[in-house]
This record gives structure tokens, C-alpha cells and sequence, in this order.
């Protein structure tokens, strides 16, 4: 039974990852076929760096992303903390409510966030674009952060924060002092995900994006639907190169925080 269990997870990171590994390989292909690779080229990586409209893409999605992981990160932030709060029931009503976003599809949201903005944009003169796109981004991004941060609270001594306004800290001091410090792993956690669900998010962008401002997987969709380059397998390399980065990190963290914890609960013991 192990050796079929195995098998069958050999042949799900095949499916899963076979298709990535050949779209790297053939961005580094000399020929624009995408059956045949002819020889090894640095060509299409070239291409992509001289494309304007590609650039200014890739830049407008990093500021939205930054912007909004901030921005949804400090807001989780401040909601975890209430919600750890709250009492049982309670608690359990907004934490359903908050993962609401998460197993709504996107396209309701898009949809549901583009009707929004079009009822203020004829009362408030808002436009579509750079505006409509990082509110729409920290609007799926805040439930993610929350996610991350709440367990972090059930792993700690209730009467941490008490004990800490015992010994002379005043509530705000007790927070940053004590309380923060024990949650950064998760808040850090939060605000990675957020950085890369914004920074690939496809579906919501499409319905809350503007002419003046579009991020990357809008482009990307719009370039495909004319002519698949090999620019694009270029592109879409450094974008699983980065994903895989903050992965490593976003884990790094986790494990060094998990770490110092069995250290901690080691010596006390």
C-alpha cells in the first residue's frame, strides 16, 4: 500500500508540475516552436525586458500588490484581534462570514465588486483603473490574512497579555511588547499570501481594471488571445520563480518560528 501511495503521489506532482517544467524549458528555446526545442537562446527573456507594455504591467501589478498587502495586512491584523476576542459563538459567525471571500467563486466577486464601483463611479465620479483595482485587491486579500493570523492566537497563553499589564505595561505597550511579537509569523504568513494572491489574480482584475490601468495577468490574457509568444513562457518562469521564493520564505519563517517555540516549551519544562 505504501509503494501504491507512492505511485499515485508521483503521478500528481507529475500532472502538476510536468506542464510548468516544459514551459520553462522551452523559454529558453531558439525557435518559436512549441513542440521542438532547436537549441538554447536567452532571446525571449531579451524581448521581454524591451517590452514597454509588458514593464509597465509588471510594475503597476508589484505597486497594487504592495499597496493592497499592506493595506489588507494591517487590517487582518486589527480584525484578528477583535475577532480572538469575541465570545464562542460570536467568534464563530464572523469567522464564517470572514471566510465567505475565500470559497465564493472569483467571478461573483469580480462581478458583485464591478456593479459597486459603477454605482459610486456615477455618483462619486469614480473612474476604473489603479483605484478600483487595489480595493478590490485588499478586499480578497484581508480574509487570507485573517486566516493566517488566527491560529497563531489559539497557540497562545490566554493570560499572556493580563500577565504582561500585571508587571507595569500599559495595553498598547503589552500589544507591540508581548502579543505581536508571538503573532508576527502568522501576520508575516498573511501578508505573503496576499502579495501572491494579488500579484496573480486574473478573474477579479478582469472586472475591476481600467484602460489606464491593467495588471500583468490581464495582459498576458490579452497578448494569448492574439498570438502565444515566447515571451510569455519567459514571463510566466520569473513569475513561478518568484511564487516559489516567497513559498521558501513564507516556510522558513513558520519553521524557525515552530523552532524557537519547541525550544521555549523545552526549557520551561
Amino acid at each position: 500500500m505504501k509503494k501504491l501511495g507512492k505511485i499515485y503521489m508521483a503521478l500528481v506532482l507529475m500532472f502538476l508540475y510536468v506542464p510548468i517544467f516544459v514551459l520553462i524549458v522551452f523559454s529558453f528555446n531558439e525557435t518559436k516552436s512549441r513542440s521542438v526545442f532547436s537549441g538554447f537562446t536567452l532571446e525571449w527573456y531579451e524581448r521581454l525586458f524591451r517590452n514597454d507594455i509588458i514593464i509597465s504591467s509588471l510594475i503597476n501589478t508589484i505597486i497594487i500588490a504592495v499597496i493592497a498587502s499592506i493595506v489588507s495586512t494591517i487590517l487582518g491584523t486589527l480584525a484578528a484581534i477583535g475577532i480572538n476576542s469575541m465570545r464562542k459563538v460570536p467568534k464563530a459567525v464572523v469567522m464564517n462570514i470572514t471566510n465567505m471571500p475565500i470559497i465564493n467563486p472569483e467571478i461573483v466577486t469580480g462581478v458583485s465588486l464591478m456593479l459597486l464601483f459603477v454605482f459610486f463611479a456615477a455618483r462619486m465620479n469614480l473612474e476604473f483603473g489603479f483605484v478600483t483595482l487595489v480595493i478590490a485587491h485588499i478586499t480578497f486579500d484581508v480574509p487570507y490574512v485573517i486566516l493566517n493570523i488566527m491560529p497563531k492566537f489559539k497557540q497562545l497563553d490566554p493570560h499572556l497579555y493580563e500577565a504582561a499589564q500585571d508587571l507595569g505595561c500599559g495595553p498598547f505597550k503589552a500589544f507591540i511588547k508581548v502579543i505581536l511579537p508571538e503573532i508576527m509569523p502568522g501576520v508575516i504568513s498573511g501578508f505573503l499570501m496576499a502579495f501572491t494572491y494579488s500579484l496573480d489574480d486574473f478573474v477579479i482584475s478582469y472586472f475591476t481594471s481600467g484602460s489606464t490601468s491593467q495588471t500583468l495577468p490581464i495582459t498576458i490574457y490579452s497578448m494569448t488571445r492574439r498570438k502565444i509568444s515566447p515571451e510569455i513562457n519567459a514571463l510566466s518562469t520569473l513569475i513561478f520563480i518568484a511564487v516559489v521564493v516567497v513559498l521558501i520564505v513564507k516556510n522558513a519563517i513558520e519553521n524557525k518560528h515552530a523552532k524557537k517555540n519547541l525550544g521555549y516549551r523545552g526549557n520551561k519544562a
